[in-house]
């Protein structure tokens, strides 16, 4: 029997659970494995059951559990049943140390003005973006991600947004032009 445990944040314990428990119960029945709730605790078991195929499916059930407790909304989260769709969990607090003004400059660097600059890497890599606690998750395909990540450490690493920005269109427009030459052949 495959099990995998994960902690969930008190506040993300309901939007895991959802409304009457539908949440859960379609984490449940897409990937047929079972999630039992400790909301004492906080903790989530993720188990396989008789009906469970995908050798994968409890994996992907903790990645959509550790999804949702970083603040994505389930339905992105659910994402990351499919193959090839992966979460990368920045603690950003690694580059700012213990001071909460570093903590909230560097958020404050990620999200931009009104916005901008997660949303420039939202559209520009194609991935989803959820900044909550100390921590910045990236959820997409394996190269969506690795291209979104890049962006991020660029702004962890103090670089300029704009040198960050020219990055982002660079990457889009050379995706663009693969997507394109895929439907030439």
């Amino acid at each position: 029997m495959n099990e995998e445990y994960v902690k969930v944040p008190k506040d993300r314990l309901a939007v895991l659970i959802g409304k009457e428990g539908n949440t859960k119960e379609v984490i449940e029945a897409s990937l047929n494995v079972t999630l039992e709730i400790d909301s004492v605790d906080s903790s989530i078991q993720i188990l396989d059951n008789e009906a469970t195929t995908d050798p994968l499916a409890v994996w992907k059930g903790r990645d959509i559990v550790k999804a949702i407790a970083r603040g994505f909304a389930p339905e992105k989260a659910l994402r990351l049943k499919d193959d090839g769709v992966i979460v990368e969990i920045i603690d950003i607090s690694g580059f700012v140390g213990d001071s909460k003004n570093g903590l909230h400059r560097m958020k404050a660097r990620l999200i931009g003005q009104e916005g901008k600059t997660r949303r420039s890497i939202e559209e520009n890599t194609g991935v989803y973006i959820s900044i909550y606690g100390k921590t910045i998750s990236i959820l997409g395909t394996f190269d969506e991600v690795y291209d979104a990540k890049k962006a991020v450490m660029m702004l962890l690493e103090g670089k300029p947004h704009s040198g960050v920005y020219r990055y982002l269109e660079k990457i889009h427009k050379e995706r663009k032009e693969q997507a394109f030459q895929k439907k030439r052949m």
